[in-house]
């Protein structure tokens, strides 16, 4: 099963979150995909994420997590916490560095929905970093060099070890998405 976390501001609707919901229905895989709106909170996203993980493993089904920017940097902490196999996606590895410029009024780029981002959220990210992961193999990392939001050499190095996907060109989006899919679904679903 395939816990799907989305970035900062994004939403399920998100092009890679109902890319992916498509591609696994079409593989016969449908009830195997969940992705929730994410609470602004990251302690609260986690919980909604590891509810569903608990869930997953309690209907007999072994989940993994694909994470997209700051979906990534969560998945990389429940991949480390609950052992399982995570694809990260352009993740944001030092969010809360990165994310401090955006305290203050947001927007959700899909549904419009203003929110609060706060200095606690920042506060509650770092509560979640991971130094270095324990176990490469459960990774893969996919990004692309031309990842306007964030510097992909951050990923590389903090994924020494892992599977790596370095694409030349792109975007924050990861604009060559469609054509992993079926290498993700197999990755976190073997």
């Amino acid at each position: 099963m395939i816990v799907y976390l989305h970035g900062f501001r994004s939403a399920p609707a998100s092009i890679k979150a109902q890319a992916l919901k498509a591609h696994m229905t079409e593989r016969g895989l449908a009830e195997q995909f969940w992705c929730e709106q994410l609470p602004v909170s990251p302690r609260a996203a986690i919980a909604l994420a590891e509810d569903a993980i608990a869930r997953a493993r309690a209907a007999g089904l072994e989940p993994a997590v694909v994470g997209s920017s700051l979906g990534g940097y969560y998945a990389t902490w429940l991949a480390e916490r609950h052992n399982l196999r995570a694809v990260l996606v352009n993740p944001a590895v030092v969010a809360p560095l990165s994310l401090e410029a955006y305290i203050g009024t947001q927007d959700n780029m899909y549904t419009g929905a203003r929110f609060e981002f706060t200095r606690t959220h920042i506060d509650e990210l770092r509560a979640l970093e991971v130094a270095t992961i324990t176990r490469p193999e459960r990774y893969w990392l996919l990004v692309e060099t031309g990842d306007e939001v964030l510097d992909y050499r951050h990923a590389v190095q903090r994924y020494t070890g892992a599977r790596q996907t370095v694409l030349e060109g792109g975007d924050h989006g990861f604009s060559r998405w469609s054509d992993y899919l079926d290498a993700v679904i197999d990755f976190t679903c073997p």
